[in-house]
């Protein structure tokens, strides 16, 4: 179900994550206002009516007229902006975020907050190898996945508001998944696949590969144009399970190696057709699913 109209958004931080919510948004007719660092970010949102009002520094009055709040900040700068800001929330506000690591996080930011304020937490699996709100795209939801992620403190209400976000939004599907299984999912389906795509990216310098490359390497390489700041945050803040995939994906390509350095053909193609079994899976429409 779509959120009621009557709901006034905030977006603080009007990247490419935040400009996008704020171009679905408000094109479907809901009262949207922004906070963010860079005026010339602001400018270009009002221009193009991303919102209907915006700020480059923290305005009260646009904290206080809020019904929900979206957080579009990196993880350590979401959880300064609360320690410094947050008692300016009123009451019954509902806060949620785009943050792509949970654990470190979310526990942190509902102790921060002030009583009767509800942070429900969410992550688009949505984006693209641009940032800036220059490059807002209300239509890289339509096809992603969309995750809830409550924990105790959650109101069922709550979790059936951020659900209704994710379908105002327009995403594809819509999941719940409690703060240690989405980060643990996250390593895995995110963390490690631009990890793989760095290294590869790195293990070869031979100069001109892209006038002979097809488009089984630039699709597996896609990732590799990375934003170094937020990633490393990313990767740094779920380390120890990222850490823990990875060990896990160095003895599947070691066992791939030795299948290949040992001729041994029948393996190889054993671990072929389990990899095509699986992918296939990818392809096929799923069941929005809850697993707390």
């Amino acid at each position: 179900m779509k959120i009621d109209k009557s709901k006034k958004f905030l977006i603080v931080g009007l990247g490419l994550l935040g400009g996008s919510y704020a171009q679905a948004l408000s094109d479907q007719g809901y009262y949207v206002t922004a906070i963010t660092k860079e005026r010339a970010s602001i400018e270009y949102a009002l221009e193009h009516k991303l919102i209907a009002k915006g700020s480059d520094f923290v305005d009260e009055e646009l904290i206080k007229e809020a019904d929900i709040i979206v957080f579009a900040l990196y993880p350590h700068v979401f959880v300064e902006w609360i320690e410094e800001y947050g008692n300016l929330i009123k009451p019954k506000t509902v806060v949620t975020d785009v943050t792509g690591v949970k654990g470190c996080i979310v526990y942190k930011i509902q102790a921060l907050l002030p009583e009767g304020v509800e942070f429900i937490s969410a992550h688009p699996m949505a984006g693209k190898e641009t940032s800036g709100v220059e490059n807002a795209d209300k239509s890289i939801f339509a096809n992603a996945n969309y995750i809830i992620v409550p924990t105790e403190k959650n109101s069922l209400d709550t979790v059936e508001l951020c659900g209704d976000l994710g379908e105002t939004l327009g995403f594809r599907e819509i999941s719940v998944l409690s703060p240690e299984k989405h980060d643990k999912m996250i390593a895995f389906l995110s963390q490690l696949t631009h990890c793989i795509a760095v290294s590869l990216m790195y293990a070869c310098d031979e100069p001109d590969l892209e006038r002979y490359t097809g488009d089984s390497f630039r699709d597996l390489t896609r990732i590799a144009n990375i934003n170094d700041s937020m990633w490393s945050e990313l990767f740094l803040s779920n380390r120890e399970t990222l850490l823990a995939e990875m060990d896990n994906y160095r003895k599947a390509f070691d066992k791939l190696y030795d299948t290949i350095k040992n001729e041994n053909r029948e393996e190889m193609r054993e671990m072929m057709r389990l990899s095509t079994a699986r992918r296939k899976k990818f392809n096929k429409p799923k069941k929005a699913g809850a697993e707390l």
